[in-house]
């Protein structure tokens, strides 16, 4: 068989591996339907006029034909070339998703969108090729990754589940819809007039019938987009009968809902973004290439408010001269996450418009655990005027409590915080870990119990509040955009000389755009407010990445200096340098005291019970 003739017929073979091999590997950045198309161009592209073997046989790899193939694929979604974009297929008339999946698609998709391209790329290779770590690493180095080591140690914090391949990441299975059919209508009959003056230019131009480049900037608002017309709108109990409680699922709300001049203002608003347009950190400005969602769109206060939601952000119009366009990310809400969002600020004062799903709603002081939540008047799920102001500030913010209707399956409290955003951030809690040694007949749990110590739970239960009225004000990142901000509490440490305890926690907030930051914090009996101790960008103290240490100086009431660290539940053993002293010591209970003559630099290493050492986060 001729060599282009074999490459094909291996091509063929292994189609659907290809395909979604580049579908993961291919920029975040892009939309489903985008990287659908580019996954299967560079997939179709790999197969060139003459082929020619440009590396060497590999002895694990059965098929070196294949190979050359992968990498020639692999190469082709790290570094995609502009023009790749106008060599792509093309679906008219229709968008291509791949299936939604569920929630476990739903945290990987999240999860791999924090990653770089070779990082995706090495994620594809160990669950779609079933390469070990050595051998992923080799392909990437053959395809041109600076560092395909780290992208490999990268990709393997994510995982999919065992003997689990993701639905949500296959383009050869694929949902389709129309595009705007109102809008195709109303342009055929202009289509057809330029039809044949519009062939013979692009003909002209290309000198051949390849296809031709899109018209206008790919940011571009297509015809009819601002078109009251043709705005979503869902039934009001269409969130009894779906399992997917998300922003999708709100109903068009708000009296002036048929108000068609002032949805006009609002899409056009969107549509064709001015100097009033602000956009939130990580949110994409461009305008919607679907028909969105109206949720609300009403009077507040004297002034009109339109809400839209594309299925990635939401977009909040205000009427007026002050007003404008505020967009924020919104994909992969769910129940909680998609309770409220703010509908009008005045002052520092914020209305809430609440999801339908919202039985009660109540208020409560971040610094006041033991009072009661007080009532909140929510007349047509609009609230009364709230205190703004997240758990950082640390002058006692207001958080929203909202109770879920008993009929859908998740009924349960539930706080949010104001960041000063669109949506509000969903406040969680993971307690300490239990030193209750356990015995015969919890042993069967307890590796199951160390493996959920993590998971957050809600943040409405008395410990939950009285651990975020004690360390609320060390939140690493209290700006618009953040979806989920955890407490973890990971170590309780007694201090020496019978002076109280320490209570150790790292607060994490996760983003919307798949970003994060933690900072470890201690509070001291002794002390009145926490003591941030070390923290930074990343994804410490996730699931991604469970275990920690931290450290800091104390004074004992009798004057004495002390280093306290502490580490969590997988800590075996700590290690402490000083300029001209050290400690290194078994921790059993994770914890370690050194009393020193006077405070120096220090260095602190944690050794884990898999051998792995780690440092504290910065």
């Amino acid at each position: 068989m001729r060599p282009v003739a074999q490459a094909e017929a291996t091509l063929v073979r292994h189609y659907r591996r290809l395909v979604r091999l580049a579908y993961l590997a291919l920029p975040a950045d892009r939309d489903r339907h985008s990287r659908v198309l580019a996954a299967h161009a560079a997939v179709q592209h790999a197969l060139p006029f003459r082929w020619a073997r440009r590396t060497e046989p590999d002895a694990a790899e059965t098929d070196p034909v294949y190979a050359d193939l992968r990498l020639r694929v692999l190469r082709a979604a790290l570094r995609p070339h502009p023009a790749a974009r106008l060599l792509a297929p093309r679906a008219w008339g229709l968008r291509l998703f791949t299936p939604h999946g569920g929630e476990e698609d739903a945290a990987l998709d999240h999860a791999l969108a924090a990653l770089d391209a070779p990082a995706r790329a090495a994620f594809g290779l160990r669950t779609v090729e079933g390469l070990d770590a050595e051998q992923a690493a080799e392909v990437l180095r053959q395809a041109g990754v600076a560092r395909p080591e780290a992208a490999v140690a990268a990709a393997a914090g994510v995982s999919c589940g065992p003997d689990r391949e993701p639905s949500a990441f296959d383009p050869c299975a694929v949902r389709v819809q129309p595009t705007d059919l109102l809008r195709r209508r109303r342009t055929l009959t202009a289509a057809l007039a330029v039809g044949v003056l519009g062939f013979t230019t692009t003909a002209a131009v290309l000198g051949g019938s390849g296809p031709a480049a899109p018209a206008g900037p790919a940011s571009a608002a297509p015809p009819g987009a601002a078109d009251p017309a043709r705005l979503v709108r869902v039934a009001p109990d269409a969130w009894q009968h779906t399992a997917r409680l998300d922003f999708s699922a709100w109903p068009a709300r708000g009296d002036r809902r048929e108000d068609a001049a002032l949805l006009g203002r609002a899409l056009t608003a969107w549509t064709q973004p001015g100097p009033g347009s602000r956009a939130e950190p990580g949110t994409d400005s461009a305008p919607p290439v679907e028909a969105p969602h109206l949720l609300f769109a009403g009077t507040v206060d004297g002034t009109g408010v339109v809400v839209l939601y594309d299925g990635r952000r939401i977009a909040r119009y205000t009427d007026g001269r002050d007003g404008g366009l505020d967009l924020a990310r919104a994909d992969g809400s769910d129940v909680t996450t998609a309770g409220a969002l703010a509908l009008r600020r005045q002052g520092a004062a914020v209305r809430y418009l609440l999801a339908p799903w919202v039985d009660s709603a109540e208020l409560r002081r971040i610094d006041q655990p033991d009072a009661p939540a007080r009532p909140l008047e929510h007349p047509d799920a609009v609230t009364a005027p709230v205190p703004g102001g997240g758990p950082g500030d640390c002058q006692g913010a207001t958080l929203l409590q909202l109770r879920s209707s008993p009929v859908i399956a998740e009924k349960h409290a539930f706080l949010l915080a104001d960041l000063g955003g669109l949506v509000p951030a969903h406040l969680t809690y993971s307690p300490p870990p239990d030193r209750t040694p356990p015995d015969r007949s919890q042993a069967m749990q307890s590796a199951q119990a160390a493996q959920s110590a993590l998971a957050p739970r809600e943040a409405t239960a008395q410990d939950a509040l009285q651990a975020w009225a004690r360390t609320g004000c060390a939140v690493p990142d209290g700006t618009p955009g953040v979806k989920e901000l955890n407490l973890w509490a990971f170590a309780v440490q007694p201090l020496p000389q019978n002076a109280g305890s320490a209570a150790w926690v790292c607060l994490r907030a996760d983003r919307w755009n798949g970003e994060g930051s933690a900072a470890t914090a201690v509070v001291l009996s002794t002390a009145r407010g926490p003591q941030r101790t070390g923290g930074g960008p990343g994804r410490a103290c996730s699931r991604f990445e469970q275990d920690t240490v931290a450290w800091t100086w104390w004074r004992s009431p009798q004057g004495a200096e002390y280093l306290l660290v502490a580490g969590s539940r997988r800590v075996t053993r700590l290690t402490v340098k000083g300029p001209d002293w050290s400690a290194d010591r078994p921790a059993p209970d994770h914890l370690l005291a050194v009393e020193r003559p006077s405070r120096a630099a220090v260095q602190v290493e944690a050794l884990l019970d898999n051998g792995s050492r780690i440092g504290p986060p910065h």
